[in-house]
């Protein structure tokens, strides 16, 4: 699992990550703001512990822009122990505040405590097969080729890739993916399937979107 550290005492920075390296997470350190706020907005981590006081960019700015964009569970780490120091924290939208100095085994106890409350994060890039899917991008691709899809064709494909090897009736895919209650006479899943069966499996010698005849569809490569 994998940790951001924003901190510019070298002590401390170094401290924390070899502390953290030992506890078994992966860590990375940056000593400034910008620093963070990049690797933060960029890089995928499960939690981000953020010191207040740091260069070019103070924590509470960091955590501002970052809440602006992601969610990751944050946990503010400084020497400013005043109560307003701490609710102006947790407004801006950490998730724990811990003061300096601090146990490491009280640090790591917390970072546990967060770890398990944060929600299943869900999965950045999707494969099946040969069928690769970059949620975040946007981006479809079988081999070295490039699909190009609609929203509603990505959105189709991305329901069905979540839920690989499980056959998914018409009702839940038209619940999912237009927001509707089917209706028996709508062939409107049936249509979207074949369209994206033209994409991403006609041209291909190996299908991956099966029907099950009565039930639904399902994606999964099959030997």
């Amino acid at each position: 699992m994998r940790i951001l550290i924003v901190e510019d005492e070298t002590k401390t920075g170094d401290y924390l990550r070899k502390g953290l390296l030992e506890a078994g997470f992966q860590a990375d350190l940056a000593r400034t703001g910008p620093g963070g706020l990049d690797l933060a907005l960029h890089e995928d981590y499960a939690l981000i512990v953020l010191d207040v006081m740091l260069p070019g960019l103070d924590g509470w700015s960091v955590l501002r822009r970052l809440r602006e964009r992601k969610q990751t569970p944050v946990l503010m780490l400084t020497a400013r122990d005043e109560v307003a120091d701490r609710v102006r924290g947790l407004e801006l939208g950490a998730d724990d505040y811990l003061i300096k100095p601090f146990a490491f085994a009280e640090l790591l106890a917390r970072l546990r405590t967060l770890l398990r409350r944060a929600p299943p994060r869900p999965r950045d890039t999707l494969n099946v097969a040969d069928l690769c899917i970059e949620v975040q991008r946007r981006r479809v691709s079988r081999g070295d080729v490039r699909i190009d899809l609609t929203v509603q064709d990505f959105a189709l494909l991305h329901l069905l890739a979540e839920r690989e090897g499980d056959v998914l009736s018409r009702s839940l895919i038209a619940s999912h993916v237009w927001d509707m209650n089917f209706e028996s006479d709508t062939n409107v899943v049936d249509v979207a399937i074949r369209r994206l069966r033209a994409k991403i499996d006609d041209p291909y010698p190996v299908k991956l979107v099966h029907t099950v005849r009565g039930m639904g569809y399902v994606l999964e490569a099959r030997a």
